[in-house]
C-alpha cells in the first residue's frame, strides 16, 4: 500500500511547532476523566492545612481521608453550623475537605495500621501535619512509608519546618504570622501590629504544600525515587511580604505600618477612600484621575481648567512626595458623592478601577460571580442550601469538578477496603532515573509573557526547578514592579528594583515591542518554541494581538496555556484591571483587617498577589502531567478574586448558615482568650502571645508570678476572658513593656504557650531558623551585585530548589534566545533590532 502524500502545513510557524512538539511527545497515555485522576492521595492532615487535599481532589485526585475513631480534629474546628461542636458541624471542615472519601483507622488496631499501609502502597502521594502529626500514632514514618511504596511523596505541613531550632515551637496563626513578618506591617502605626482577623495561615501552607505534591511527584518521575517534602508555615507567610521579605538587606531599612496606604520608596500614597456606603480601594494616579476627570466636571465639582491640567507633572510630584491634597481634595468629593458599587460601574465604563471593600455578604450579592457561575450551589448536614466557593480555576477541555461534598465519618470505609484487594495500576509504574541530579522541569520550556506579581511568581518557580523560562518584556512598557521598592541602597532604576527581582530568578529576559509586527511574528515562534505560555493581559488583549489560545493551539496545539488576571476572562467585570489590593479590598481582606473602630487597614500590599499563585502553580502542574500521559494540551482561565476567596470559604457558610459577618477585630478570636500583640521594651518592639486553651492560661498565670488578678473565677473560662479581654491585655501589657521582646518569647515557649517576637524583614536575614533552611540565597546580580533572594516555602529532601540564577536586568538575554533557542540567524536578529521589534 503506497501511503499518501505528507501534507505541508502552509503556516511556517505551524510547522515549526510540530517539528518541536515531535521531540518532547515521547509519554502519551489514554485521556483520562481529569487532570489528576489517576493518582491517590492518603491524607492525614489535620486543620493544619487540610486545604491541600481539597486542591489535589478539586483536580482529579482520589483523597482519602484517613480518621482515628472519633473523627479528625480538623472535624472540630469552628465556626460551627450550630453551638453544638459534633463532627458534622464545621464549617471550616465541610470548606476544605470536598472531593475526599473518609475511613477510619484505628491506631490501636494491628489490622487498621497494616491498612493503612496498603493504603501507602497504593497511592501517589501522603499528606500530614506536623508535629503531633496522625502518622506518628500509627508508628509511621518515611523509612517505613518507602519499604511499602519506593515511589511515595511525602509532604510534611508544619509551623516551622521539621528541622532547626524552632522546628517543635509551640505556634498559632498568629504567632506565626509575627515570626513571618506580616504582622509588623499591618494595621496602624499608633496601634500593635495585627493579623488579618480571619486565620490565614493554615490556609497559605496547605494550597502551598500542593504545590510542593506537584513538584516533588515530578522529582520522582525524574529520579524513580521516594520524596520527602517539608513545608514551613513561617516561609509561606514570609512570602504574603512580597516586596518586603529582603527589603532591609537591600534598601538599609524596614518598611513601616502605615495602615491602608502603599508605600513607593519613603512616598506613602493613599489608596483606600471613603465613599457613601463604606470604603473603595483605587490608585490615585495620571491614569484614574484623566479617566474621571470628566465625569468630575459633568457632576460640578470642579472646573475645566482642573481635568485639563498636566496630569504627567501630578503624577510625577506624587511619586516625589509632594503635597496632592488640592488635587486630590475634588476627587475624595466624587468618592463620597456615590456608593461603591455605582463607584465601581462607572469607573469600568471610563477605565479607572474603583473596588468596593466588600463584606461577605457583598461578595455573595456580586452579579459577576453569578454570571461566571462560580459558586458551588450545596447543602448543609442540616439541609439548609448555601453557595460555597467553586472551582478555583476554569480550564479546557479538561475543567476541574466538585464530584462530593466533604465526608461523613468513615462513610467511605468499606468501598475503600473493598477496593484495596483490587490491584491499583500505577501510573508512574518502575520510571526510568534520568541523568544525575537533573531538576524536577529540566526540559520544560516556558513562554513568560506575564507581569507584577501572579504570573512572574508561578513562572519563577518552574524556572527555580529547572525549566528554561524566557521572561517577555518591553522597554517601552517595563514591568511595573522595576519601578517599585525597595531598591539597591534606595537608588531607583529599572534594574535596582528587588519587588522585580524576587519574582524573577532563574529566567531569561527577552524585550519585544509587541505594537510591532515583526515582534509578534517573534512571539509567535517563541509561543511554538515553548510547552507553557503565560499571559496575564487584560482580557482581549492578547486576541488583538493575534496570540490568543484560538491561534496558538494552530502552532502548537499542546500547548498549555494561562491567562490570568484580576477578575477572569469572561463576566462583566472582567474588564477591571487592577493589581492584588483591588481583589483584596472585593474579596473581603481589607473588610477582615484591622481594628472594629477604625477604617479596614486592609493587609500588607497586594495581599491576593500571595494567594493567587499557589492555586496557579498546582493547576498548571497538574494540567503538564495531564499532557505528560495525554498528550493533551489546556487553556487555564485563572481569575485571581475567585482563587482568592477560597481562603474565606468556611467564613461564606459561617454567613449564610449562622447571619454571623467575619470583620475586623484586630487580632481577636472568638473562641480564645486573651490573644494579641503586646508591646515590649524598645521602638516599636512587641510579642504576639496566643492563649488557646485553660491549659495555656494556667501556664501564663505560672509565668507572670500567680498575681491576684489572675485568681478572679472569671478568668478561669474561655468566654469569662473574652468579657474581660481588656483588662487582661492591659496586665499583660504592663508585665512585656519593660521586657526584651525575644526573651518574652522564649519564656513563654518554655512553657508550652505560643508566642513569637514581631519581626520585620532585618530580623528575618537572621532569623536561625532561616539560616538553618538556607530560606535565603544571595546572588550576584549584574547591577546591584550580592543580594538576597527569598528562596522557596518548602525543601525536598537532598535537593536544592534554587534559585539558580538571579533575576534578569531589562533585556539581558535577547540575542541569546533567539538565537540559541528559537534559530534565528545574525541578519534576522540584527533586522529586529533595527527594525525596533527588540525594544
Amino acid at each position: 500500500m503506497i501511503a499518501p502524500a505528507a501534507v505541508i502545513h502552509p503556516d511556517p510557524w505551524f510547522r515549526y511547532g510540530h517539528e518541536c512538539r515531535e521531540k518532547r511527545m515521547s509519554d502519551r497515555g489514554k485521556q483520562t476523566v481529569s487532570m489528576l485522576s489517576p493518582y491517590r492521595v492518603v491524607d492525614l492532615t489535620d486543620d493544619r492545612g487540610e486545604i491541600a487535599g481539597m486542591v489535589l481532589g478539586d483536580l482529579g485526585a482520589d483523597v482519602i481521608k484517613v480518621e482515628p475513631p472519633g473523627g479528625s480534629s480538623a472535624r472540630f474546628c469552628g465556626p460551627f453550623i450550630t453551638d453544638t461542636a459534633d463532627n458534622e458541624q464545621s464549617l471550616q471542615f465541610l470548606s476544605y475537605n470536598r472531593n475526599k472519601r473518609s475511613i477510619i483507622l484505628d491506631p490501636d488496631k494491628q489490622a487498621d495500621r497494616a491498612t493503612l499501609l496498603e493504603l501507602v502502597a497504593s497511592a501517589d502521594f501522603v499528606l500530614e501535619s506536623f508535629p503531633n502529626s496522625d502518622l506518628d500514632r500509627y508508628d509511621l514514618d518515611f523509612e517505613k512509608l518507602c519499604a511499602a511504596n519506593p515511589q511515595i511523596v511525602q509532604v510534611q505541613i508544619s509551623p516551622f519546618g521539621t528541622d532547626g531550632p524552632a522546628a517543635y515551637w509551640p505556634a498559632s496563626d498568629l504567632t506565626i504570622v509575627a515570626l513571618g513578618g506580616p504582622a509588623a506591617l499591618q494595621g496602624t502605626s499608633d496601634r500593635a501590629p495585627i493579623r488579618v482577623s480571619v486565620p490565614q495561615v493554615w490556609r497559605h501552607a496547605g494550597v502551598e504544600a500542593a504545590v510542593a505534591a506537584m513538584v516533588a511527584h515530578k522529582r520522582m518521575q525524574q529520579t524513580g525515587e521516594a520524596q520527602l517534602v517539608d513545608v514551613s508555615a513561617q516561609t509561606v507567610m514570609t512570602w504574603t511580604l512580597l516586596n518586603s521579605m529582603d527589603a532591609a538587606g537591600i534598601q538599609g531599612h524596614d518598611f513601616e505600618r502605615k495602615g491602608s496606604a502603599a508605600q513607593t520608596g519613603q512616598i506613602t500614597l493613599p489608596i483606600m477612600f471613603e465613599c457613601a456606603d463604606g470604603f473603595v480601594v483605587t490608585m490615585p494616579t495620571r491614569k484614574t484621575m484623566m479617566g474621571v476627570a470628566e465625569w468630575m466636571v459633568e457632576d460640578g465639582l470642579v472646573e475645566q481648567s482642573w481635568a485639563d491640567q498636566n496630569w504627567d507633572e501630578y503624577e510625577a510630584a506624587l511619586l516625589k512626595g509632594e503635597s496632592s491634597g488640592a488635587v486630590l481634595a475634588p476627587f475624595v468629593q466624587l468618592c463620597l458623592k456615590y456608593r461603591k458599587k455605582e463607584l465601581q460601574e462607572r469607573g469600568l465604563s471610563v477605565g479607572v478601577s474603583f473596588a468596593p471593600v466588600n463584606t461577605i455578604a457583598e461578595i455573595l450579592d456580586f452579579q459577576h460571580l453569578e454570571e461566571r457561575d462560580y459558586w458551588l450551589k450545596t447543602s448543609l448536614p442540616n439541609g439548609q442550601e448555601v453557595r460555597a466557593p467553586g472551582n478555583f480555576a476554569l480550564s479546557s477541555p479538561v475543567p476541574l469538578s466538585v464530584r462530593r461534598p466533604a465526608p461523613c465519618l468513615d462513610e467511605h470505609g468499606i468501598e475503600i477496603r473493598e477496593e484495596l484487594h483490587k490491584k491499583k495500576q500505577t501510573v508512574n509504574a518502575n520510571p526510568v532515573p534520568s541523568a544525575e541530579n537533573k531538576l524536577p522541569f529540566e526540559g520544560l520550556k516556558v513562554a513568560d509573557f506575564s507581569w507584577v506579581g501572579v504570573g512572574p511568581i508561578s513562572a519563577r518557580c518552574l524556572a527555580d526547578h529547572g525549566a528554561t523560562v524566557v521572561r517577555v518584556e518591553s522597554e517601552l512598557r517595563p514591568d511595573v514592579l522595576r519601578g517599585g521598592p525597595p531598591f539597591k541602597d534606595g537608588e531607583a532604576g529599572w534594574n535596582r528594583s528587588q519587588f522585580f527581582g524576587d519574582f524573577n530568578t532563574s529566567k531569561l529576559g527577552l524585550l519585544l515591542n509587541l505594537k510591532d509586527e515583526k515582534a509578534i511574528e517573534i512571539a509567535k515562534r517563541l509561543i511554538a518554541w515553548a510547552d507553557v505560555y503565560i499571559e496575564s493581559f487584560a482580557p482581549g488583549i492578547v486576541k488583538s494581538l493575534g496570540i490568543d489560545y484560538d491561534v496558538v493551539r494552530e502552532i502548537n496545539p499542546d500547548i498549555v496555556m494561562v491567562s490570568t488576571c484580576l477578575m477572569g476572562q469572561s463576566g462583566p467585570a472582567s474588564a477591571m484591571a487592577g493589581f492584588g489590593y483591588h481583589a483584596g479590598a472585593m474579596a473581603g481582606f481589607y473588610e477582615t483587617t484591622g481594628w472594629p473602630d477604625l477604617p479596614p487597614s486592609g493587609p500588607w500590599v497586594a495581599y491576593t498577589d500571595t494567594i493567587a499563585p499557589r492555586f496557579l502553580l498546582t493547576t498548571l502542574m497538574a494540567a503538564l502531567d495531564h499532557r505528560r500521559r495525554t498528550g493533551e494540551g489546556q487553556h487555564i482561565d485563572a481569575a485571581q478574586y475567585e482563587m482568592s476567596l477560597h481562603f474565606l470559604a468556611p467564613e461564606i457558610l459561617d454567613y449564610q448558615a449562622s447571619g454571623y459577618m467575619a470583620g475586623r477585630v484586630g487580632n481577636r478570636a472568638r473562641d480564645a482568650a486573651p490573644q494579641g500583640c503586646y508591646p515590649c521594651s524598645g521602638q516599636d518592639n512587641w510579642c504576639a502571645i496566643a492563649i488557646e486553651d485553660d491549659t495555656h492560661w494556667a501556664s501564663l498565670c505560672q509565668v507572670l508570678g500567680n498575681p491576684a488578678w489572675t485568681q478572679n473565677p472569671d478568668l478561669a473560662t474561655v468566654s469569662g476572658r473574652l468579657d474581660n479581654h481588656d483588662a487582661i491585655d492591659e496586665e499583660i501589657a504592663n508585665w512585656t513593656r519593660p521586657r526584651d521582646r525575644v526573651e518574652v518569647a522564649e519564656q513563654l515557649r518554655a512553657a508550652g504557650i505560643p508566642a513569637g517576637e514581631v519581626q520585620r524583614s532585618s530580623d528575618l536575614l537572621v532569623d536561625t531558623q532561616y539560616k538553618h533552611r538556607n530560606f535565603y540565597r544571595y546572588l550576584d546580580h549584574a547591577e546591584m551585585g550580592l543580594i538576597p533572594y527569598a528562596g522557596h516555602q518548602f525543601r525536598i529532601q537532598g535537593y536544592s530548589s534554587g534559585p539558580r540564577f538571579p533575576a534578569p536586568v531589562l533585556g539581558e538575554h535577547c540575542v541569546q534566545v533567539l538565537e540559541e533557542l528559537l534559530g534565528m540567524t545574525d541578519e534576522e536578529i540584527a533586522n529586529a533590532f533595527a527594525e525596533g521589534a527588540i525594544a
